[in-house]
Protein backbone atom coordinates (compact mmCIF):
# COMPACT_ATOMS: atom_id res chain seq x y z
CA UNK A 1 0.00 0.00 0.00
CA UNK A 2 3.04 2.45 1.01
CA UNK A 3 4.86 1.74 -2.74
CA UNK A 4 0.97 2.95 -4.48
CA UNK A 5 0.94 6.46 -2.53
CA UNK A 6 4.64 6.64 -3.66
CA UNK A 7 3.57 6.28 -6.90
CA UNK A 8 0.01 8.10 -6.66
CA UNK A 9 2.05 10.88 -5.31
CA UNK A 10 4.80 10.80 -8.48
CA UNK A 11 2.32 10.41 -10.55
CA UNK A 12 0.42 13.44 -9.58
CA UNK A 13 3.64 15.44 -9.56
CA UNK A 14 4.69 14.54 -13.00
CA UNK A 15 1.21 15.30 -14.32
CA UNK A 16 1.69 18.51 -12.98
CA UNK A 17 5.11 18.95 -14.60
CA UNK A 18 3.70 17.72 -18.27
CA UNK A 19 0.72 20.95 -17.49
CA UNK A 20 3.30 23.06 -16.42
CA UNK A 21 6.13 22.81 -18.69
CA UNK A 22 3.38 22.57 -21.55
CA UNK A 23 1.95 26.15 -20.92
CA UNK A 24 5.96 27.38 -20.29
CA UNK A 25 7.60 25.68 -23.00
CA UNK A 26 8.51 29.40 -24.75
CA UNK A 27 9.67 31.28 -22.08
CA UNK A 28 11.42 27.81 -20.67
CA UNK A 29 13.07 27.01 -23.77
CA UNK A 30 14.63 30.81 -24.10
CA UNK A 31 15.86 30.49 -20.75
CA UNK A 32 17.61 27.18 -21.44
CA UNK A 33 19.10 28.05 -24.31
CA UNK A 34 18.30 25.04 -26.19
CA UNK A 35 18.27 25.36 -30.02
CA UNK A 36 15.34 25.17 -31.69
CA UNK A 37 14.00 23.87 -35.55
CA UNK A 38 11.87 26.22 -37.95
CA UNK A 39 8.61 24.59 -35.67
CA UNK A 40 10.20 26.09 -32.68
CA UNK A 41 10.66 22.68 -30.98
CA UNK A 42 14.22 21.89 -29.29
CA UNK A 43 16.66 20.05 -32.11
CA UNK A 44 17.17 16.84 -31.56
CA UNK A 45 13.75 16.16 -29.49
CA UNK A 46 12.43 12.61 -29.03
CA UNK A 47 14.13 10.79 -26.90
CA UNK A 48 12.36 9.05 -24.02
CA UNK A 49 14.65 9.26 -22.02
CA UNK A 50 14.06 12.38 -20.14
CA UNK A 51 10.67 10.99 -19.16
CA UNK A 52 12.17 7.75 -17.79
CA UNK A 53 14.21 10.07 -15.91
CA UNK A 54 12.10 11.98 -14.75
CA UNK A 55 9.52 9.87 -13.78
CA UNK A 56 11.58 7.90 -11.76
CA UNK A 57 13.04 10.88 -10.15
CA UNK A 58 9.62 11.74 -9.30
CA UNK A 59 8.96 8.29 -7.29
CA UNK A 60 12.47 8.63 -5.29
CA UNK A 61 11.35 12.06 -4.07
CA UNK A 62 7.96 10.62 -2.94
CA UNK A 63 9.08 7.74 -1.62
CA UNK A 64 11.94 10.01 0.91
CA UNK A 65 8.93 12.44 1.51
CA UNK A 66 6.92 9.43 2.68
CA UNK A 67 9.55 8.28 4.79
CA UNK A 68 10.03 12.37 6.21
CA UNK A 69 6.38 12.52 6.36
CA UNK A 70 6.28 9.09 8.63
CA UNK A 71 9.14 10.06 11.04
CA UNK A 72 8.04 13.45 11.63
CA UNK A 73 4.69 12.15 12.28
CA UNK A 74 2.61 14.42 8.99
CA UNK A 75 -0.51 13.51 8.57
CA UNK A 76 -2.83 16.60 8.00
CA UNK A 77 -3.41 17.36 4.60
CA UNK A 78 -2.64 20.98 5.85
CA UNK A 79 1.00 19.65 7.48
CA UNK A 80 1.56 17.93 4.38
CA UNK A 81 0.90 20.46 2.17
CA UNK A 82 3.16 22.86 3.62
CA UNK A 83 5.88 20.51 4.38
CA UNK A 84 6.00 19.97 0.54
CA UNK A 85 6.08 22.87 -0.49
CA UNK A 86 8.98 23.69 2.04
CA UNK A 87 10.86 20.70 0.66
CA UNK A 88 10.81 22.07 -2.98
CA UNK A 89 11.19 26.23 -1.66
CA UNK A 90 14.28 25.92 1.01
CA UNK A 91 15.53 22.42 -0.45
CA UNK A 92 15.71 21.77 -4.12
CA UNK A 93 14.99 25.62 -5.47
CA UNK A 94 18.29 26.95 -3.58
CA UNK A 95 20.57 23.98 -5.23
CA UNK A 96 18.67 24.32 -8.50
CA UNK A 97 19.76 28.14 -8.31
CA UNK A 98 22.71 27.42 -7.54
CA UNK A 99 23.77 25.01 -10.19
CA UNK A 100 22.14 27.95 -12.81
CA UNK A 101 24.38 30.03 -11.50
CA UNK A 102 27.51 28.43 -11.92
CA UNK A 103 26.43 27.32 -15.66
CA UNK A 104 25.85 30.35 -16.31
CA UNK A 105 21.69 30.09 -16.74
CA UNK A 106 19.09 32.45 -16.90
CA UNK A 107 17.63 33.64 -13.94
CA UNK A 108 14.27 32.88 -15.75
CA UNK A 109 15.34 28.94 -15.75
CA UNK A 110 15.53 28.90 -11.62
CA UNK A 111 11.95 30.81 -11.49
CA UNK A 112 10.17 28.57 -14.23
CA UNK A 113 11.99 25.31 -12.54
CA UNK A 114 11.12 26.55 -9.51
CA UNK A 115 7.94 27.00 -9.54
CA UNK A 116 7.31 23.49 -11.11
CA UNK A 117 9.51 22.46 -7.78
CA UNK A 118 7.58 23.61 -5.05
CA UNK A 119 4.04 22.93 -6.83
CA UNK A 120 5.32 19.46 -7.48
CA UNK A 121 6.62 18.93 -4.02
CA UNK A 122 3.50 20.36 -2.22
CA UNK A 123 1.45 17.68 -4.85
CA UNK A 124 3.13 15.05 -3.42
CA UNK A 125 2.43 16.24 -0.18
CA UNK A 126 -1.30 16.42 -0.53
CA UNK A 127 -1.31 13.39 -2.59
CA UNK A 128 0.62 11.27 0.43
CA UNK A 129 -1.99 12.88 2.88
CA UNK A 130 -4.98 11.49 1.26
CA UNK A 131 -4.23 7.78 0.90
Amino acid sequence: MEFLKVLAAALGAFAFGAVWYTALSKPWIAAAGLAVDANGKPQGNGSAMPFVVGILAMIVVAGMMRHIFQMSHIETLGAAAISGAGIGAFFVTPWLAMNYAFSMRKPALVFIDAGNVIAGCTIMGIILALF
